[in-house]
């Protein structure tokens, strides 16, 4: 590696190394700010009993419907 390259990655670590990230605590009164954890940010509970037959249900109708619209458009009478 030569020496310009090496001073230009010292010189790029050191101002990552400056640079003041911080976050602020969520505001959980506001509106717009929501509880966080896991499984907090999907709209659906995947711990239920029956999650499993709704999310195949959903995946193969999801999957098959343009095939299903498809083929009752190539089929149906004009």
């Amino acid at each position: 590696m030569n020496a310009a390259t090496a001073f230009r990655a010292r010189m790029a670590a050191n101002l990552v190394a400056r640079r003041g990230f911080s976050t602020t605590r969520a505001q959980l009164g506001s509106p717009y700010h929501y509880a966080e954890g896991p499984r907090t940010n999907i709209p659906f509970n995947p711990l239920t009993k029956r999650f499993f037959w709704r999310y195949w249900a959903f995946m193969v109708t999801g999957f098959g419907a343009p095939f299903g619209i498809a083929v009752w458009q190539t089929y149906k009478t004009r």
